[in-house]
């Protein structure tokens, strides 16, 4: 594992150390007329060496990487930290003053999105989003003008007809609860669900239907061992015997979970694979009040990300990126052997899940075209993972496209020295075709050392442009096109 003896502190894992602002940056190609506005994406960085042997991928501080595009012309590219109050400490800078969760003060690393003419850096877990500028300078935390009343979730989900945007939190002082929130398009909660669930799950993703929410109550759960090893050694006996016997069975009172995260901190990450726990798909009416959820056993597996979801008569057809198993054996990321793309069949009279294997080969962070959230659609877009001859998942250069009408796979090939991070798709306009755009996102030349904004022709997985950094961008999580429009 090299000297760090932690895979996600090497090679393009390895954080940058510099904030940097790009100009006259080169382009190969020529970029599309119809492309104004930014792409960003957040992805962990720490700003401070981490301990190699306790550091998990996922608890990494956030940075965001932005390039500016209008009429066919680069602005500029530009990387900032996400600066929650221990991240401005560690750069000597004044905090951000705003209103945490439950002292959750963390550096929003997996998602950014644009809503409501904002932009925000999101996390889960019990953590609020972070506003940030145009520029992607911090402006603090937000709870959506005091509507939001706990957490937020990293991935949120738009209603192509309402623009609404629908999310599911979870955090480990609610109990056996997660909470289902609606966003209006004024950056206001507008209505929020409790649903109880088995235990504490870590559940980082739903699907959202045109009718229906898709919960996926799965067996990674908060790990009271785990969490322990965080606070003092005097206080960890008594803090396991506390996490056990009440995270995931009753709601913990917000002065309780503040000091246990002022004791705890953010120094484990504290969920693992739970062979105990039910695995279940769970469907709710969307204006449902959290009693009326079905739920269905499966096999058990982990979902980190759905790739969309749609009714179909009395049946749900959702597509997912199915883990066999998560943080079972390795507690620094994500690496518990390849996920495979399946359609789960969830059929609502029958009360069963009926599974069908899409594509066996390794592959994650799915992307479709957002106008169809919720709708019958026909591509999705994933990237390839590879597997090590040590066993470990590894990012590849490969780009995989999937029309689920003729069940074509059509691939684009970055190249052995070459690895793939999440690409978003862009239509051409608001009535083009379903894949008639582009297809965005950052690849990394190992040899170069360097990474290229690509665009790629969403039809023909053809390179349209490149837009040439001089510098890395590291491994990251997820991103989002934000229209100037939007901005």
């Amino acid at each position: 594992m090299g000297e760090t003896g932690n895979r996600y502190l090497q090679e393009n894992f390895a954080p940058v150390r510099q904030e940097v602002t790009l100009t006259q940056l080169p382009v190969a190609g020529s970029i599309p007329e119809f492309l104004d506005g930014r792409y960003v994406r957040n992805g962990p960085n720490p700003v401070l060496e981490p301990n190699p042997s306790t550091y998990h991928w996922f608890l990494g501080t956030g940075m965001v990487h932005g390039i500016r595009i209008r009429q066919g012309n680069v602005e500029w590219y530009r990387n900032r930290w996400v600066r929650s109050s221990d991240v401005a400490k560690a750069l000597g800078e004044p905090i951000h003053p705003g209103p945490v969760h439950a002292r959750f003060d963390f550096s929003a690393n997996t998602h950014v999105i644009g809503h409501a003419g904002r932009t925000f850096a999101t996390v889960e877990a019990g953590g609020r989003p972070y506003e940030l500028t145009e520029e992607l300078e911090t402006v603090g935390p937000c709870d959506f003008d005091g509507t939001l009343p706990g957490g937020y979730t990293a991935h949120t989900k738009r209603d192509p007809s309402t623009g609404e945007l629908h999310g599911v939190s979870y955090f480990f002082g609610w109990g056996n609860r997660v909470q289902y929130s609606v966003l209006g398009t004024d950056a206001r909660i507008k209505r929020t669900v409790d649903v109880e669930v088995s235990g504490s799950p870590m559940m980082h993703d739903f699907s959202l239907t045109e009718k229906h929410v898709v919960f996926y109550d799965l067996p990674v759960t908060f790990d009271a061992a785990m969490a322990s090893t965080s606070v003092p050694d005097a206080l960890s006996a008594p803090a396991r015997s506390v996490f056990s016997h009440v995270v995931g069975r009753r709601r913990i009172p917000k002065k309780v979970t503040a000091t246990m995260m002022r004791l705890g901190g953010n120094s484990v990450f504290p969920y693992s694979w739970n062979p105990d726990y039910p695995a279940r798909v769970g469907v709710m009416d969307r204006l449902g009040d959290g009693r009326d959820v079905k739920w269905m056993d499966i096999e058990p597996c982990y979902v980190f990300h759905p790739v969309n979801a749609y009714e179909n008569g009395e049946q749900i057809v959702a597509d997912v990126v199915r883990h066999e198993k998560m943080f079972a054996t390795d507690q620094s990321g994500p690496n518990e052997g390849a996920p495979t793309l399946e359609r789960w069949r969830i059929d609502l009279a029958a009360g069963k899940v009926f599974e069908e294997r899409i594509d066996d080969r390794g592959q994650e962070f799915p992307r479709h075209d957002e106008r169809l959230t919720g709708r019958c659609y026909r591509y999705g877009y994933t990237v390839g993972l590879d597997t090590t001859t040590d066993g470990n998942l590894d990012a590849s250069g490969t780009l995989y496209k999937h029309d689920f009408l003729t069940e074509r796979i059509d691939m684009r090939d970055f190249g052995s020295d070459c690895s793939v991070g999440e690409f978003v798709f862009v239509p051409a306009g608001g009535d083009a075709r379903e894949d008639e755009g582009v297809l965005m996102g950052f690849v990394y030349d190992s040899c170069a050392h360097r990474s290229d904004l690509v665009l790629l022709d969403a039809e023909t997985l053809e390179i349209v442009a490149e837009v040439l950094l001089p510098i890395r961008v590291p491994h990251g999580l997820h991103g989002s096109w934000i229209p100037a429009e939007a901005s």
